[in-house]
């Protein structure tokens, strides 16, 4: 048998979003399931047949998704949280999006945790390792019980059986499954429920086997992760019994994102047919491996990177290939990306708006494959391929030396903060009294975190705008009266801290993106965050620098429009880096300087121009915490000096604010006293302020707001439930030094929704400051 090829999943958005209007179509009612299932029937038969037609052997099949393939899973064994009323055998598709979404219920209260809540709440979200897609986590109780709910990996594997396409049929493995959820109540081992679980995925094994499958991958990314040697034999003893019932169905082990370290071991010896492991993020490991593993199990090698954009050294990876095709011989070697490309756009072909040097040095999804069968090719002693192989180190050294890759002043300015290292501002004792003194605040300050509703109107001005059908003095004006609109609903609903709602910015990272040296974006570039939520991440492909303001014209202008503070709101550097598709010919963190260096120009001018409140968004501080926790200190250490880079030279009395979401922020809380910051706001709600339990051990170095809106549900949260979470943010955090907040950018959301949920949040906080008996603000 010749070697053959693989792919591990593929973009599922449609390659014009046509998953996002569909979705956004029919949750508005504008359309029925009917015509969903229709437009997502139409993109897995293209993305099957492009994988076909680009000569790959072993298509995945069930790797598309509504909205995110964990909760696939979770519907797939019927874990579904008590408050979702779920009674039925199968999974609804209204029960999917209302555990994605959460749904508004007024007439309902929902107990438990979420006790003495109107509505019903989502499960919360989090970053999926440390990409930039999130998943929504599995709630699971000690008494937990699973049956087979839902028939999806079936119903697409006879879809693209009927177009004559055998593929292997994706899952998410049950110990990663476990592993990647969380507590429902009293905290317990949850992989004490992996026997509950194990007959569910028995039940999927079979089935598929006597549809005619011939293989399934099941994914164990946790396998990256650290484990204890209890997690370590529940794998063991899981694919001990899968194997049993899989019968003679071919069972690859799919591992991804880093290196398997101590859990190779592990990882090689699971009763498994092949297994395949990520050459990108750990080549060296990879090449042990290969002679390690097994003579009667397969290895699949992810030469081609499938979370960046850069084309790939088809050289380098043939030799990896060449060096196992010896020690494996051709039937056992599988040729794959390292990972699911659905963290890639689809092809590099619709982008004609690129630099033509920048646009010769990319791949994309369908390239990926097409680099995938040229390695085959070669490997397969195809003299063509082979040349093509070795040309492309020759492409790649020439874009290395490129001009547009290099800025000399750029460089020198980076490398003397490297060599001089970051100062701290004053302390935060002293800037808490100026920036009282300054900003006169009450107890309690209610805010937004910056976006306001990017309605259909700001999104047809943009293109028109960008078609030329707009003149640049007519945006203007369209933009000034939005930000207007913005600053008086603010006003009427009675905020203490204002935004100018960022109707100007297409996305918080391509906006700044845009307007930076070193930088380009694409037009048709999407990737998947989550649900119908995608972005087109910003391809860093040289040195960064700030030509001129990005901000400071807008903010200047809603800051005279009243008489409250109005944050000025830029995004952070280390956020800059993580949403893009970054250069690697240069450290991240040489990268992340030059980005803190452009954006410490524009916190300089934003003072200038009178606004006294900076937020500087760091979301993705979190998302790019390494997966093993001995490379975790280093990290934190160049991403705290790249944000306080960025506010080292701002004045004591400016109060700086940041951001952070959808990740487990008791990872980060050791650093904040580094970030240098004097508010930070994070995402909540969901998890009902679940984190702050982390903080009873620790002084907390700033201001913080917790976030009790959900912005990212339709439903709109009662006054009482805010008043709630207030209560319970109480018990952690000094009155004095606690905000109340959404827990995130509004833009998602109508106007109608915001107006409502705003109103709710300041009486919230009003009936919570008149139930003080001293209603002054502190500032021992």
């Amino acid at each position: 048998m010749p070697v053959r090829t693989s792919s591990l999943g593929y973009p599922r958005i449609g390659e014009d979003r046509e998953l996002k209007f569909a979705l956004e179509g029919y949750w508005s009612g504008g359309r029925s399931s009917d015509q969903l299932e229709s437009v997502a029937a139409s993109i897995r038969q293209r993305n099957w047949q492009t994988q076909k037609d680009a000569g790959i052997d072993l298509i995945s099949s069930n790797d598309f998704s509504f909205y995110d393939h964990v909760l696939d899973t979770t519907c797939l064994v019927g874990a579904i949280p008590d408050r979702f009323a779920h009674i039925d055998p199968h999974v609804s598709l209204d029960t999917y999006f209302a555990l994605a979404r959460g749904k508004d219920a007024p007439e309902h209260i929902c107990h438990g945790t979420h006790d003495a809540i109107s509505g019903v709440v989502a499960q919360s979200l989090r970053k999926w390792f440390d990409t930039n897609y999130h998943y929504l986590v599995p709630e699971l109780r000690r008494d937990q019980q699973f049956q087979l709910s839902s028939d999806k990996p079936f119903r697409e594997f006879s879809e693209a059986l009927e177009q004559n396409i055998r593929t292997k049929p994706v899952l998410l493995g049950p110990v990663s499954y476990l592993l990647l959820g969380r507590c429902d109540g009293e905290e317990f081992d949850r992989l004490e429920l992996l026997d509950r679980l194990l007959p569910v995925f028995g039940e999927v094994l079979q089935t598929l086997n006597a549809q005619g499958a011939e293989w399934v991958q099941l994914d164990e990314p946790t396998l990256v992760l650290d484990l204890e040697p209890k997690q370590q034999q529940a794998f063991v003893h899981a694919y001990q019994r899968l194997r049993q019932d899989a019968g003679d169905l071919n069972i690859l082990l799919g591992t991804y994102f880093g290196a398997l370290r101590d859990n190779l071991d592990v990882a090689l010896s699971l009763p498994v047919d092949a297994v395949h492991l990520d050459a990108v993020e750990a080549e060296a490991e990879t090449a042990h491996a290969v002679e390690r593993i097994s003579s009667d199990k397969t290895v699949s090698l992810g030469v081609v990177d499938g979370r960046n954009i850069w084309k790939n050294d088809l050289q380098r990876s043939l030799e990896l290939l060449r060096f196992a095709k010896n020690r494996l011989g051709e039937d056992r070697l599988i040729i794959a990306p390292s990972s699911s490309l659905l963290h890639v756009p689809y092809t590099v072909q619709r982008e004609t708006g690129l630099p033509p040097d920048v646009h010769s040095w990319l791949a994309f999804a369908r390239e990926k494959l097409q680099e995938v069968m040229t390695l085959k090719h070669a490997l397969d002693g195809n003299a063509d391929a082979g040349v093509f192989c070795a040309d492309r180190t020759k492409e790649l050294d020439a874009q290395k030396n490129h001009p547009l890759v290099h800025n000399d002043s750029v460089q020198k300015q980076s490398a003397t903060i490297e060599a001089e290292g970051v100062p701290y501002r004053v302390s935060i004792d002293e800037r808490r009294k100026m920036q009282h003194q300054k900003l006169q605040l009450p107890i309690f300050p209610t805010t937004t975190i910056g976006s306001f509703p990017q309605t259909d109107v700001i999104r047809g001005a943009r293109a028109r705008h960008r078609k030329g059908q707009l003149s640049d003095t007519e945006y203007d004006a369209f933009l000034r009266k939005e930000i207007a609109d913005v600053i008086r609903t603010q006003e009427e609903a009675g905020l203490d801290i204002l935004v100018h709602g960022e109707s100007e910015r297409n996305d918080m990272v391509q906006y700044f993106a845009e307007q930076l040296n070193g930088i380009v974006c694409t037009e048709h570039g999407w990737v998947q965050s989550f649900g119908s939520r995608y972005v087109r991440p910003p391809i860093i492909y040289g040195d960064v620098s700030r030509p001129g303001p990005i901000t400071v014209d807008w903010s200047r202008y809603a800051q005279s429009l009243t008489h409250k503070p109005v944050k000025g709101m830029l995004t952070g550097p280390v956020t800059i880096l993580h949403w893009s598709f970054v250069r690697s010919d240069i450290p991240e963190k040489e990268t992340c300087r030059q980005i803190a260096l452009a954006m410490r120009h524009e916190v300089q001018e934003l003072e200038q121009a009178g606004i006294g409140i900076i937020q500087i968004d760091e979301p993705a501080l979190r998302e790019g915490l390494p997966l093993r926790s001995d490379q975790r200190d280093e990290y934190l250490q160049w991403a705290a000096d790249a944000f306080r880079l960025t506010v080292s030279q701002a004045k004591p009395e400016t109060q700086i604010h940041t951001h952070m979401c959808y990740g487990d922020v008791r990872d980060i809380l050791p650093v904040l006293r580094d970030l240098d910051i004097d508010v930070i706001s994070i995402e909540a709600a969901r998890s009902r302020l679940a984190f702050l339990d982390a903080l009873q051990s620790r002084e907390l170095p700033c201001d913080i707001g917790p976030g009790v809106w959900d912005i990212h549900s339709p439903r709109v949260p009662a006054t009482d439930e805010l008043i709630q979470l207030i209560e319970r943010a109480r018990t952690y955090v000094p009155d004095e030094r606690l905000w109340i907040n959404p827990d995130c950018g509004l833009k998602t959301r109508t106007p109608e929704e915001v107006c409502e949920a705003l109103e709710h949040l300041v009486e919230a906080a009003r009936r919570v400051r008149s139930s003080l008996s001293n209603n002054a603000r502190s500032f021992s």
